[in-house]
């Protein structure tokens, strides 16, 4: 069985597999945000601290667990003890959860893509309305990028209640990344271990690319000032340290199944401990060098809107006062706006209204994450550059690329299981699994492409995954040093690498890691539970902004049963467990 498994052509092909797996939209869209709620340059002191004493020993164990059962995460656990069977189920639904709206992303970025070779981009300014005399209201409220993310792509409702009617041209897009998806899977290891190659190393090179470009670009020195800046007072804030362990937990993919999926076809020799301390570096190099570029694109953009802003207002205050050409500048504005007070007060205080407060520090304070940032504010700053199509297409590029990525290893923690298991593998050839798991994620995934596809995907996204991978991980930490046991596991790793693991690993692995995935699970829960009714953020038309509303009671029910359809696999595993061997226990004395 050993023999005829499927093996990674090299060590550098499974280092790829889980660089590209691991560093993903992540690491583009999320650090950044932490950075810059949490401290700038000093949010890198918990993260790596997080780093040392939580990424590394967890991955390095999910890896070795992986390379010594060589099964998937359903066989794996279950070789370690029967009653943990569930924990691999747990980690096979968890999984599918999170393909099932995570290629909705890929979805996306195929749609912008597409429209990021027309000329002016679709983006760069408002539509004209249906008599063509005016800027659809929509539009001229809110922003052109916002326009068109919101009613163009998403065409969203204005509530989780109205879910509207499917998006053709969105389930055609993801109909499109699902066969993209089932194409590099199509022959397990043989074909996502070529793949892998262009997924993992093409957005470092659009990266570097930006790189170049953003630091040329006006204002991008602004940005990287504000981000390297350290405001050390939140090292204080316990929610900067929430925020930087999290952020390593599930920027390494723990838990899933798919490390321990890709860890399989590894040779038994291979050295897991090695390449788990490579690609968690790796991972969080590429999040710093990932926010370099952020920043200082993020940069442009705040100058770019704090200069349209200062000069929207010289613009306003010369035609109303009828000021010389020339005698309104951005350094004398204030000098000007007091003088014309004191000498015009009754015309100034009419026109204060219309005058915007224009300020560098707050353009660079809104704080954006997610979807806002890949697909808002990125494109925001791509439409002011120069050639903006060779941009635009490059960074969704590289967005298809790192989703592409994370979609290999999600469904690898699925298939692997399901093609250990004799009797499936026996009955249905991989080609054939491989595809009715990819049609049964596309069809379900439909349901993010209706009008309020996009609540659906936040109420994945926030709950599917968050408590119940925390306990996953935490039952595989105490699984493996006191169920399998620690001596045990020193004794497979000396066999696997040549040599037993270290104080370091072993203080992290018993004590290290369990306490503080125990604090991010209490955190968390009681956050929940302190939040009162769970809202979300829907989108109004008539104001052109997102308003907080209630989440209704089906909608609660819903993210009850993702938690629990994944949680509660854990404790009834080992309870069917249990059970069947209490009755064969019976049939066996029976018998006697």
């Amino acid at each position: 069985m050993e023999k005829s498994r499927p093996l990674w052509d090299n060590p550098l092909q499974f280092i790829f597999a889980c660089i590209s797996y691991a560093v993903g939209l992540g690491n583009v869209w999320r650090f950044p945000y932490l950075c810059q709620m949490y401290g700038g340059g000093g949010f890198l002191i918990p993260y790596f601290i997080m780093l040392i004493a939580e990424g590394m020993p967890l991955l390095y164990l999910e890896l070795a667990v992986g390379q010594r059962m060589r099964q998937g995460s359903i066989g794996a656990w279950k070789i370690i003890s029967p009653y943990l069977c569930g924990v691999g189920v747990a980690s096979v639904i968890v999984s599918f959860f999170l393909s099932m709206y995570y290629n909705v992303i890929n979805a996306w970025a195929f749609w912008y893509l597409f429209h990021s070779f027309q000329d002016p981009l679709p983006w760069a300014t408002c539509p004209l309305n249906s008599n063509r005399t005016g800027y659809e209201e929509e539009c001229e409220k809110t922003s052109s990028t916002q326009y068109f993310w919101y009613r163009q792509t998403l065409n969203i409702s204005p509530s989780l209640e109205a879910s509207g009617s499917v998006q053709w041209e969105q389930a055609l897009c993801l109909t499109l990344a699902w066969l993209v998806v089932y194409l590099c899977i199509l022959r397990g290891t043989e074909s996502t271990g070529k793949v892998v190659y262009v997924t993992a190393s093409l957005p470092y090179c659009v990266l570097i690319i930006y790189l170049i470009r953003g630091l040329t670009l006006h204002g991008a020195v602004n940005g990287l000032v504000y981000m390297f800046t350290p405001k050390l007072e939140q090292l204080s804030n316990p929610k900067t340290w929430i925020s930087a362990a999290t952020q390593i937990f599930f920027s390494l993919g723990l838990g899933f199944g798919s490390l321990i999926a890709f860890a399989s076809y590894n040779e038994p020799s291979n050295n897991c401990e090695r390449h788990a301390i490579i690609v968690s570096l790796i991972n969080s190099t590429t999040s710093i060098f990932a926010s370099i570029v952020t920043f200082s694109i993020y940069g442009f953009k705040a100058t770019f809107n704090y200069e349209s802003c200062i000069n929207k207002v010289i613009l306003l205050l010369m035609n109303a006062f009828d000021l010389e050409e020339g005698s309104l500048t951005a350094d004398n504005l204030n000098e000007m706006k007091d003088y014309l007070m004191a000498t015009h007060p009754q015309e100034y205080t009419q026109l204060l209204p219309q005058l915007k407060n224009c300020s560098l520090e707050a353009e660079l304070d809104t704080a954006v994450q997610g979807t806002g940032l890949a697909f808002i504010v990125y494109s925001e700053a791509i439409k002011n550059m120069e050639v903006p199509q060779l941009y635009s297409v490059l960074y969704f590029v590289m967005l298809l690329m790192l989703g592409i990525g994370s979609m290999l290893g999600n469904t690898a923690a699925i298939l692997t299981p399901l093609t250990d298991s004799r009797v499936i593998a026996a009955r249905f050839p991989k080609e054939v699994i491989s595809g009715v798991v990819c049609f049964i994620n596309c069809v379900i995934g439909l349901i993010f492409t209706m009008e309020a596809g996009n609540y659906w995907f936040d109420i994945f996204n926030d709950y599917a995954a968050t408590l119940s991978l925390l306990l996953i991980v935490l039952v595989e930490t105490i699984a493996v040093c006191y169920i399998y046991g620690i001596r045990r596991f020193e004794k497979d790793l000396h066999t696997m690498i040549g040599r037993k693991p270290n104080w370091y690993w072993k203080i992290m692995w018993a004590f290290a890691s369990p306490l503080l995935i125990i604090s991010l699970f209490i955190f968390y829960l009681t956050d929940y539970i302190l939040t009162g009714t769970l809202q979300y953020q829907a989108w109004d038309a008539t104001q052109g902004q997102l308003v907080t509303k209630d989440y209704p009671g089906y909608a609660l029910a819903v993210i009850g049963l993702l938690v629990a359809a994944s949680t509660m696999c854990i404790p009834l595993g080992a309870l069917v467990t249990f059970i069947r061997k209490r009755l064969k226990r019976e049939s066996v004395s029976t018998v006697a």
